[in-house]
């Protein structure tokens, strides 16, 4: 399996601009910039996109966990925010936050050692190594950071 996308870019850094498509059609020619990267502007940035993988890849690699328990999900809701320090050059860290309605005959203990498995095995946090991933899960009453 493979998957693409490709970027365009015209100009400079500052006042240029670019387009990423992917082969999927879902990304079709859609505006980034500098302004949508380091300030506001309308169009995505390849941050927020790695984001939306991240939180993405999580939140079906759980769902595929918790089935192959015999408990499948009921709703599953998850963020990503990464954290960039241009300082140091790099992305610092990411945040998963997960939201889940609880399952019936799923104790939080448990539904928590799935999630953090799911995590460490998720395609795109493998890829991060490198970097901090932090989960926040909040499961019914339950609040807890892994």
């Amino acid at each position: 399996m493979k998957r693409s996308a490709k970027a365009h870019w015209t100009g400079d850094l500052n006042t240029g601009h670019g387009q990423l498509s992917s082969d999927s059609g879902v990304l079709d020619k859609t505006h980034y910039s500098f302004n949508t990267r380091f300030a506001e502007g309308i169009g995505t940035n390849p941050e927020e996109l790695l984001a939306a993988a991240h939180a993405g890849c999580f939140t079906m690699a759980l769902a595929y966990a918790l089935s192959q328990n015999g408990t499948p999900a009921n709703e599953l809701e998850t963020k990503a925010s990464v954290s960039v320090d241009l300082a140091k050059g790099g992305i610092t860290g990411i945040e998963l936050t997960l939201n889940a309605t609880a399952i019936d005959d799923v104790p939080a203990e448990s539904f928590l050692e799935i999630a953090n498995e799911s995590k460490q095995n998720c395609l795109i946090s493998k890829a991060l190594t490198g970097v901090a991933i932090s989960l926040n899960v909040n499961y019914g009453a339950l609040q807890s950071s892994i």
